[in-house]
């Protein structure tokens, strides 16, 4: 390894770089960071107090987390500009354990199985990298896909005003300010300004909320309740309750917050080009899980890198790690501060669900990136994606599937993200790991998909050419060169010798 002195992570920029551009990652997943309190605390029909002190508590743990992470201790920290924070990838199994525990009882059980899964996580950290060949492209594409999906009912939920019981619930008026926060994410995203775009989702939501203003529909009076300055209470909603099933559910979540935070430290050690060697990733790893054990006993949930924060590194190409640790103090300064933490939950629903439409949206468009990436040719792969994903939507569209099973069978497969992942897991090592018994004839469902020709790969082709032994001849049978797009002169060769050939050729 290089040594420290010469690592481009380590380079300190002054205070006020440091401040200045630590803020700017603040801003980047301030609406990320914010939103998976927000979502479990309405779920749970806890006060907005105590959503208050759930988004304080989220603010502070990930402050530490990414003090831990960027400034490192022995054996935790990989030392690199990650910003860490509560992980979206564990929201849909917490709001599936609230709500089969009852609301506001079922947090204890949320972070028991937090607690639980991520001591595990922390366990098998140093064999984690034999075991990610069972989670490829094709399985986190598939669970990060079915996250975004089975979040959508929350933003339908928030946008016609939250509470169900309510007088105005699905009025035009709460719609019409949920529809008008969406088009100003999307008018902002438009905007020349990278800086703007970036703040989309956090900038509609302030400016949708001063709308909401001066309508009359929002309601800040309860802000000013509770203290102005306060340490997070540790246990404030009572001990952990560890219930297997929930742990097992959540164990699942841990695994792909894993892969992905993985995939996040290999992505920021390129961007900024510094090594990064298995006993780093491992380090990484481990603060990631040990932030996860310990985030519970203060009000927050599982811990993990915020990939947008790992793009920012990229646009700015400031790679310093104390930038990051400086964002981390502000976060934890924020923490600290729970009226901060009630002006938020002050925010209408209508608004968060506008929002809520655009950010959980994105999530599911990253898991069909992540699929994009699937080689579909010859395999069941297809089959996999659409078996697996019907499966994890069975919850979503009717959540009383599951209720005449045995509870513990509820806990787990009433969480659409635990259904898909099950499912994608097992049939990915039937058909991919598994392979003895495999028929050799593509299945009727994916038949025909196999491949396909681009118009510009036959494009120059006349009537009569034909391929013979992987040569092209035209209709007289004289054989037709064959080049490469860089090459200046035409020579002959065989179709399988380059990929640019159109029997080849796959869209």
């Amino acid at each position: 390894m290089t040594s420290t002195s010469q690592r481009p992570e380590d380079e300190n920029l002054g205070i006020g770089s440091n401040l200045l551009y630590g803020l700017q990652h603040v801003l980047t997943m301030y609406g990320g960071i914010v939103a998976v309190p927000l979502i479990v605390g309405q779920a749970a029909g806890l006060s907005p107090a105590d959503i208050g002190l759930l988004i304080a508590a989220s603010l502070f743990v990930g402050g530490a987390a990414t003090l831990l992470q960027t400034l490192g201790l022995p054996f935790f920290g990989c030392q690199l500009p990650l910003v860490q924070g509560v992980s979206f990838a564990s929201v849909a199994t917490i709001v599936a354990i609230v709500g089969a525990n009852g609301g506001e009882g079922g947090l204890p059980v949320v972070f028991g199985a937090v607690i639980g899964a991520a001591a595990i996580g922390l366990l098998i950290t140093p064999i984690f990298s034999k075991i990610t060949k069972f989670f490829p492209p094709l399985v986190t594409g598939i669970v990060i896909t079915t996250i975004g999906l089975t979040l959508m009912p929350v933003a339908a939920r928030w946008a016609m005003g939250g509470n169900s019981s309510a007088a105005d619930f699905g009025s035009m008026a709460n719609i019409g300010l949920a529809a008008f926060t969406l088009t100003t994410v999307l008018l902002l995203s438009k905007v020349g300004s990278a800086t703007i775009s970036r703040l989309s989702i956090l900038l509609a939501m302030v400016i949708g909320t001063l709308v909401a203003v001066a309508f009359g529909m929002a309601d800040f009076s309860k802000v000013s309740e509770g203290p102005v300055l306060a340490f997070p209470a540790p246990l404030h909603f009572g001990m952990p309750v560890f219930e297997v099933a929930a742990i097992i559910s959540m164990l699942i979540v841990v695994m792909v917050i894993l892969v992905e935070t993985s995939a996040d430290i290999l992505a920021v050690g390129d961007i900024i080009d510094t090594k990064v060697d298995s006993r780093r990733l491992g380090n990484g790893l481990r603060a990631d899980m040990i932030a996860s054990v310990v985030a519970p006993l203060f009000g927050s949930f599982t811990q993990s890198a915020f990939a947008q924060n790992v793009g920012l590194v990229a646009v700015t190409g400031v790679k310093s790690r104390y930038v990051v640790a400086t964002g981390g103090l502000i976060l934890v300064t924020l923490g600290l501060l729970p009226i901060m933490g009630r002006v938020i939950a002050a925010v209408p629903t209508s608004v968060l669900g506008g929002a809520g439409i655009v950010l959980f949206g994105t999530v599911a468009a990253s898991g069909i990136r992540t699929l994009a990436k699937v080689d579909y040719r010859n395999n069941m792969n297809l089959v996999i994606v659409a078996t697996s994903i019907g499966f994890g939507m069975i919850p979503i569209a009717m959540p009383s599937f599951y209720h005449h099973f045995p509870a513990w069978f509820e806990t787990i497969f009433h969480s659409g993200i635990s259904s898909a992942a099950i499912m994608a897991i097992l049939l990915n090592l039937l058909f991919n790991h598994f392979t003895a018994g495999n028929s050799d004839q593509q299945s009727v469902f994916v038949a025909g998909t196999e491949r396909s020709l681009r118009y510009r790969d036959i494009a120059a082709l006349h009537d009569g050419d034909h391929f013979i032994g992987g040569k092209l001849y035209d209709a007289q049978g004289n054989e037709v060169p064959l080049q490469d797009e860089d090459d200046h002169a035409p020579r002959a060769r065989t179709a399988g010798a380059t990929s640019r050939d159109p029997a080849e050729a796959t869209s």
